[in-house]
């Protein structure tokens, strides 16, 4: 899940988790900038939130790779 900002990567965690998901690695720094997290929704599946600062949201919410 690709978001446009640090913070929301671990706003997007912390609902994941107040949903019933499980937070298996709390937001931290990506080596080339951004930040990602990675958590456990209810039925085990595992998902990653991203900001990677190279790739931009456009208008629909989608990222554009550059």
């Amino acid at each position: 899940i690709h978001v446009a900002t640090d913070d929301e990567v671990d706003a997007a965690v912390q609902e994941a988790a107040r949903a019933g998901g499980v937070v298996v690695k709390p937001a931290s720094p990506t080596p080339l900038g951004g930040s990602y997290a990675f958590f456990a929704d209810p039925d085990g599946h595992l998902w990653e939130v991203i900001h990677h600062p190279l790739y931009r949201l456009g208008a629909d919410g989608r990222p554009e790779v550059p």
